[in-house]
């Protein structure tokens, strides 16, 4: 099952993936009954969570709503840290909107809420990030995670995000980033699937960033904020929820 359950995710192109989670979820949280771990996004606990990633993650996928340690970290500091959920009439838009946000965050009274993507069924937009189709200055909170490592240009991609964004508008962009690496790491003649898993950790991935990501957001105009789970969350919650140890969440504002 295991075997079955890791060549699916490899295999599977990420629109049928989305499609055969919504089966999934009704059938997964019923074989992990128990209390030793905790999503706070969808509010029940389980024996423990699902392993999952290229490097086999082990007990980090929520059975009831398919988060992982970004989610749930992202989540707390927007639930606990933020007005995201109480502010009036928030302009947000989401970049490859996540299964385990796109209902909550389109159903939230306070949010004209619109999603954009590529490809993704449940995306309301598609377009290229690279230009995007939108007016200046529009949105009060973007989201856009795990995109930056797939695509061509990031910095142009970052500049159109912060384009699009109202001044005062803040940002949540998440990557897979080494945090043992002080510089990002990209080589155009890593082409091949099997050498971009090697190198960047993901077979569709273009690079590694290390550290030095936040200056990537920074040369796009965007001042970039770190947020101290360790010091606002505590180790307790961390490992009730199974955050990632080392994971730096930065939020990002258009001054």
């Amino acid at each position: 099952m295991k075997k079955l359950y890791k060549f699916l995710l490899n295999k599977l192109p990420r629109p049928l993936l989305i499609r055969l989670s919504y089966p999934f979820k009704k059938l997964a949280p019923l074989l992990y009954k128990g209390n030793n771990v905790e999503c706070p996004v969808c509010g029940k606990s389980y024996s423990k969570f699902l392993s999952y990633g290229a490097q086999n993650r082990d007990n980090v996928l929520c059975p009831g709503d398919l988060t992982l340690e970004r989610h749930r970290l992202m989540w707390l500091y927007l639930r606990d840290f933020s007005d995201f959920f109480t502010a009036d009439h928030l302009k947000v838009l989401h970049i490859a909107p996540e299964q385990c946000f796109h209902k909550k965050f389109q159903g939230q009274k306070n949010l004209d809420y619109l999603t954009a993507d590529l490809v993704s069924p449940i995306a309301d937009l598609h377009f290229d990030l690279h230009s995007i189709p939108l007016e200046d200055n529009r949105f009060d909170v973007v989201f856009c995670n795990h995109v930056m490592e797939h695509v061509d240009d990031p910095i142009q991609c970052m500049k159109e995000l912060y384009r699009v964004m109202k001044p005062g508008g803040w940002a949540i962009m998440q990557v897979p980033q080494d945090i043992k690496r002080t510089e990002t790491f990209e080589d155009k003649n890593i082409t091949s699937p099997e050498d971009r898993e090697k190198y960047y950790w993901q077979k569709d991935h273009l690079r590694l960033f290390g550290l030095d990501y936040p200056h990537w957001l920074e040369k796009a105009g965007f001042r970039s904020e770190v947020f101290d789970k360790e010091a606002k969350i505590g180790e307790e919650k961390i490992n009730r929820y199974r955050l990632m140890k080392g994971e730096i969440l930065y939020i990002f504002h258009k001054d």
